[in-house]
């Protein structure tokens, strides 16, 4: 009934606004559809067309108004009021108001969601509706990241959260709607025609083709199947430069390749076998042989947040050396270092990282093995912290509290590797706390020095993004942060 309810709409709502369908090529379906509980790639992809914030972060990482018009602070920086956009409606006709704006957040933090954004809302101590347009946030204690964060409380209708199964069915604010899924084919949403913003969206659909093989992808680019690849790997993009019907964009990707450790696995809960792997990566090779040059080493923060990154140069760990690794490999009694490592073949940064990596370990001597399930198996059990170590690739913020709290606090929502320093929980909660731009900044070069080389997480690389775009497709502006908003704006010849 929904798609032959958004065809009518197509046929005769608004056909003279919006034309052409968008080509997407994108290497993985999405895995669930809940706003609230995804953390895939592959799923935010989708459903950031399908679901608003009270902000967005533009491509030069400021916040921009979404949902909420305008908000004040309070003089002690504990009040946030936001003001809604009026007349805003769900894609089933209703009006979406201040209490849908509350409900959302307290889904998000009710413990039976398990909501992976709950830990960048732990600072709010209540959210009411002191109207229809006006939603008031109280904190218990000044929360520096707040405003950025509250572009993750994806606005959601509370009676299709209770009559449907949300994480199939998708009904938000955003300039797109949810047409069809073809599972391992394609996604079509199309366009909203009571979308908020004038003259948005200006196509008809988004169809998200659901293309594995990276030849595949950018040979739909270059013969005009595909109008857009989001995100092409380094290889992919060699072969489309010189490509006339196509071009290259590039930004600095605030995302990062990472061998995650679990921590309640011995040997892994001793941080010198953590740090004698990190001497044993080299991370040099691994930009050459997989980013063809275009990442650099990266530590706990990206550098495109150049004003708190530390230099990866101030870690000893990231200088290569294997024999030292292995000395500290017999100091904690784990010479015969066995180890899994989990990981997937549908992204091909993922997938090569993981055999450079696979095979630098066993040139150190250490009995390294690969599991490639699909995807979603991998996705389980990631949560389910059901490894001993894992590849991947994790997802970047604007503020470094985004980086670090939920995936290295004790609590944290994304904190799959059972990591639990008190002293870094100490320091976490005093840096998402201080107002002072210094104090911040001196309390978060103590927590990269404090995770880069004894951390869960062994930091591989930041790459530059890299998207292929064929001629006559305008409007797309690539996003550090991989949002995908400016879709809205694309217009297809």
């Amino acid at each position: 009934m929904q798609k032959f309810v958004l065809s009518l709409i197509l046929l005769f709502g608004f056909a003279s606004a919006q034309t052409g369908t968008l080509e997407l090529a994108v290497d993985q379906s999405p895995v669930g559809l809940d706003p609230h509980v995804v953390t895939a790639f592959s799923s935010i992809a989708v459903l950031s067309q399908i679901y608003d914030g009270l902000v967005e972060s533009n491509a030069d990482l400021a916040i921009e108004p979404a949902l909420a018009e305008s908000w004040t602070i309070s003089d002690d920086g504990l009040s946030y009021t936001f003001n809604l956009r009026e007349g805003v409606t769900f894609h089933n006709g209703r009006t979406m108001t201040a209490e849908d704006v509350v409900y959302s957040f307290n889904r998000i933090m009710a413990e039976e969601t398990g909501s992976p954004q709950a830990s960048r809302f732990s600072q709010v101590s209540s959210a009411e509706a002191a109207d229809d347009t006006t939603v008031v946030f109280t904190l218990s204690e000044a929360f520096a990241p707040f405003l950025g964060n509250t572009a993750n409380l994806s606005v959601v209708a509370s009676e299709v959260v209770e009559s449907e199964d949300i994480g199939q069915v998708a009904i938000g604010t955003g300039a797109f709607m949810l047409d069809e899924i073809v599972p391992d084919t394609y996604v079509s949403l199309v366009a909203n025609p009571n979308y908020y913003r004038d003259m948005q969206p200006k196509v008809a659909e988004l169809r998200y083709n659901i293309v594995p093989e990276a030849s595949t992808r950018a040979a739909g680019l270059r013969n005009g199947t595909y109008h857009l690849l989001p995100v092409v790997d380094p290889a992919t993009a060699q072969t489309l430069e010189n490509v006339n019907s196509v071009s290259i964009l590039r930004t600095q990707d605030l995302a990062y390749s990472l061998l995650g450790f679990n921590t309640t696995v011995a040997p892994f809960d001793d941080a010198r076998v953590r740090e004698a792997i990190n001497m044993i990566i080299d991370r040099e090779e691994i930009v050459e042989a997989v980013y063809f040059g275009q990442a650099e080493a990266g530590g706990p923060l990206s550098p495109g947040l150049a004003e708190w990154a530390v230099d990866t140069s101030e870690y000893s760990c990231y200088t290569t050396d294997v024999d030292k690794a292995k000395a500290l490999l017999a100091e904690a009694g784990a010479s015969d270092l066995s180890m899994e490592i989990l990981s997937f073949g549908t992204n091909k940064i993922v997938s090569d990282v993981s055999q450079v990596v696979l095979a630098q370990l066993i040139d150190a001597g250490i009995d390294a093995t690969l599991d490639v399930p699909e995807f979603g198996t991998f996705v389980q059990r990631w949560k389910n912290s059901e490894f001993d170590a894992f590849v991947s690739l994790n997802g970047g913020n604007i503020d470094p509290d985004g980086y670090l709290f939920r995936t290295f606090h004790s609590d944290g929502a994304t904190n799959v590797y059972k990591f639990n320093d008190p002293s870094v929980d100490e320091l976490l909660v005093q840096g998402r706390t201080q107002t002072d731009l210094d104090e911040r900044a001196a309390t978060y070069t103590s927590l990269q020095e404090k995770l880069a080389c004894s951390g869960p997480i062994s930091h591989i690389a930041y790459g530059t993004l890299l998207s292929g775009i064929a001629n006559g497709v305008e409007g797309f502006e690539q996003n550090p942060t991989r949002s995908l908003i400016s879709l809205r704006n694309v217009t297809v010849e």
